[in-house]
């Protein structure tokens, strides 16, 4: 549960940290819009994703579905910096399908929490074999790390590619393959 009080007396102390003013009129509403951002940006705290994922259609073929270009937004744990990039899901049905934009939202629920995207990447897998017991699930992640761009290295541009795969994407080389060729990999 998201305190929004709790985050307004932090980002407080965090401005007088840094060396700011936290009366002065450009900083004295931030505290609340930090909070009310964050409700937002980490709502996915609060979230399951069986929500999204409980209501499915039957099928009669089971071939390979896949969601491509599915826009995220995430917060690195260790930085508490942004990461942001593209999920590409695909799953063999087992007799039913989810809508589409289903799919999306379960992206969200998991991206909106603190996070690091190996595990993101693999939380988004879970959910799906759990939820909708297909007979694989593969999801590739591609972000780029503000953590990386912004500090550190300092390195713009680079990106981070994690891949989760379960069921028969794990003991069937040939539909990774297949995967990778209809996303003109």
């Amino acid at each position: 549960m998201i305190d929004e009080k709790k985050i307004e007396r932090a980002i407080r102390l965090l401005l007088e940290g840094i060396g700011e003013d936290p009366g002065r009129e450009g900083l004295k509403d931030t505290p609340n819009r930090i909070a009310r951002m964050y409700r937002e940006i980490y709502g996915g705290m609060d979230e399951d994703a069986e929500v999204h994922l409980s209501r499915t259609f039957s099928v009669g073929n089971n071939e390979m579905v896949i969601e491509r270009e599915i826009t995220f937004y995430s917060t690195c744990e260790h930085h508490l910096l942004p990461f942001h990039g593209k999920a590409h899901i695909a799953y063999i049905p087992d007799g039913k399908v989810v809508g589409l934009s289903k799919l999306a939202r379960t992206v969200e629920v998991f991206a909106r929490r603190l996070q690091i995207q190996e595990q993101l990447t693999g939380q988004i897998a879970d959910a799906l074999m759990e939820h909708i017991c297909p007979k694989g699930v593969l999801v590739m992640l591609e972000a780029e790390h503000m953590c990386m761009t912004m500090r550190g290295i300092k390195k713009p541009g680079s990106q981070t590619v994690t891949l989760a795969r379960r069921g028969v994407f794990e003991s069937d080389p040939a539909l990774e393959e297949r995967f990778f060729r209809m996303m003109g990999r």
